[in-house]
């Protein structure tokens, strides 16, 4: 049975066809389209300094990241109080820290980006205003000494700061560092792009399906199975924006623990 157009109605009938498949590749692409994460408002917290001018007492810290300049982030990083840690989940993000209402600020008040590898521990043997500068709930940065000299005099110890998150800017992909034996995987997440956080992790080998990982500590995560000998992909999710990326066949089949593997995929 034929349709009953003329070449003139049967080439209208396939535009028509043709735009409806375009728009609906357009919407489908809109769908799946995930920004790039912008960042957030401005807020209120205190800064303070740990280590001397060179920052090798950051080397290291709550996040698991260890030698910084290996890792990527150098000396313009900071410990972030209980609040704002989450339990490690805070750990990889990136903060714009600008002084304000202090003598000790420096002319014109310029701003030190800053990226979060380890915990400031509350003390409470001392009042929250008083040197318990990082119990609950206050937001507190207690920066590497470099990056406290970008916005304040050092000799001040505590100033009044200005922040927000901003967009981690990486280059190059993530890195996974591995750790563990033949039956327990624990990776260390590190270079991430984006919002600069993680929220949960998966793995898959080459012969298996996907396996959940557990958050271990600050900026690692754990699988208990035998994946030796098998290539890894792995599957992230972002603290802050939800949004997930997949980082196919990051590892060789001949992985090894205590190497760092790098990928050609970040967050936006």
């Amino acid at each position: 049975m034929g349709l009953g157009l003329d070449s003139r109605g049967f080439s209208k009938f396939l535009a028509t066809v043709f735009l409806v498949i375009a728009v609906a590749g357009k919407i489908a692409a809109a769908a799946s389209y995930s920004p790039a994460y912008q960042g957030s408002s401005w807020r209120q917290a205190h800064a303070t300094f740990y280590g001397d001018e060179t920052a090798s007492e950051t080397m290291g810290g709550a996040c698991g990241y260890g030698n910084l300049w290996n890792s990527g982030y150098g000396v313009a990083t900071a410990a972030l109080s209980t609040t704002m840690f989450k339990d490690g989940y805070a750990c990889g993000q990136c903060f714009q820290i600008r002084c304000v209402s202090s003598p000790h600020c420096y002319y014109g008040s310029p701003s030190a980006i800053v990226t979060a590898t380890n915990l400031c521990p509350p003390n409470w043997y001392q009042d929250s205003n008083n040197g318990g500068w990082c119990n609950p709930p206050r937001d507190h940065f207690d920066m590497s000494k470099p990056a406290f000299m970008k916005i304040a005099n050092w000799k001040a110890g505590i100033v009044p700061v200005s922040y927000r998150r901003v967009p981690c800017r990486r280059t190059g992909g993530i890195r996974f560092q591995f750790q563990g034996n033949a039956y327990w995987l624990l990776v260390f997440v590190m270079n991430v792009g984006g919002a600069g956080d993680v929220a949960s992790m998966a793995v898959k080998g080459s012969r298996t399906n996907w396996i959940n990982m557990s958050h271990n500590w600050g900026a690692s995560y754990q699988a208990f199975a035998s994946l030796y000998g098998q290539s890894l992909s792995f599957r992230l999710t972002s603290y802050t924006t939800r949004q997930t990326i997949y980082v196919w066949n990051a590892t060789p089949a001949n992985w090894q623990a205590g190497m760092t593997y790098k990928s050609y995929v970040n967050f936006r």
